[in-house]
């Protein structure tokens, strides 16, 4: 029970998928802008990716086992028929937040997160229960730096700043910033 709560922590804080691994950066740079948008999308992705991650271990353990050269295309067309399905029901149950998640909802198929946390729990040989933490850390770290990220931008809506330093300047530098801090983390479960 305390290896599953150690993958979930890691992959969350330590092993960040946006701000460690670099994954998952345009509804990070994108969808940040509003804290409260931000939650829903992280909401989002963590649906997708706990479902892509039961999904990938019963591909992994009953249907790729016989032919693994078809492993990153399945889980291609499982991403995409997920995020179909999610897309589907936000527009139905909120047309709002489908207006303002935009083109970023319809991407979340494209994102390099939910296809790398396929492809990580296969590497990392993770089990049924081992893979769901894993999925449900890695969705909790990039809600959770989205959530940073638009909290950040919220706050400095109203202060002054040189232009320069506006838009998608201060982005940067509060994703560098973000990804540093994160990285600090790098030591904390290592033996």
């Amino acid at each position: 029970m305390s290896d599953l709560f150690w993958i979930l922590i890691s992959a969350m804080v330590v092993n960040n998928f946006t701000l460690a691994l670099f994954l998952g950066l345009c509804p990070f740079m994108g969808v940040s802008a509003r804290v409260a948008t931000a939650l829903r999308m992280g909401a989002a992705n963590i649906f997708v990716m706990v479902i892509t991650s039961l999904t990938a271990w019963v591909l992994n353990t009953f249907v790729l086992t016989y032919a693994p050269y078809l492993r990153l295309i399945s889980f291609i067309v499982v991403i995409a028929s997920l995020v179909q399905i999610v897309e589907m029901t936000i527009k139905k149950l909120s047309p709002t937040l489908f207006r303002e998640l935009g083109i970023f909802l319809p991407l979340i198929t494209t994102n390099c997160a939910i296809l790398g946390l396929a492809i990580f729990q296969t590497n990392r040989g993770y089990g049924l229960l081992e893979g769901l933490a894993f999925a449900v850390g890695a969705g909790l770290g990039l809600a959770l730096a989205l959530v940073l990220m638009a909290s950040i931008r919220q706050q400095t809506e109203l202060s002054d700043l040189p232009g320069l330093a506006r838009n998608m300047g201060l982005v940067l530098i509060v994703a560098a910033s973000l990804s540093m801090a994160f990285m600090g983390f790098a030591g904390l479960l290592s033996s």
